[in-house]
């Protein structure tokens, strides 16, 4: 058996162990739908849920595992069950605004920086 924390690194979710416990501190891991702690231990068959960012992914247990797997090896120890309407959110095109400023003006003052914060409120509060 192997560690949840342990588990997730393992299978390359997150990039340190330290990441995966830190979203399980914070609730971002269920196992069987159940928010659980970094040292659960993780079973063969066990569904394990990882919201990163606005999206749910979701890994079926295939093996526990204890080292960290190359991306190729991962299929063997877990398999991605996500639904595409989750991967979906991924290519979500992300809305941009970008402020010209005259050449020469050098950079904003304070009056400048707060006239571009209320431009940019009003324009997200019409939305």
């Amino acid at each position: 058996m192997s560690r949840l924390d342990k588990y997730l690194w393992a299978i390359r979710v997150f990039k340190t162990r330290s990441d995966a416990a830190d979203a399980c501190k914070s609730g971002k891991v269920k196992v069987n739908d159940m928010e659980a702690k970094a040292s659960r231990e993780v079973k063969q068959g066990d569904t394990i849920s990882v919201r990163k960012v606005n999206v749910i992914f979701q890994f079926r247990v295939v093996a526990p595992v204890e080292n960290r797997q190359p991306a190729k090896l991962v299929e063997e120890y877990a398999i991605n069950i996500t639904p595409q309407s989750e991967l979906d959110k991924l290519n979500v095109p992300r809305e941009t605004l970008h402020l010209v400023r005259e050449r020469g003006t050098g950079r904003p003052t304070k009056k400048d920086r707060r006239e571009m914060d209320d431009l940019i409120e009003n324009l997200w509060d019409e939305e």
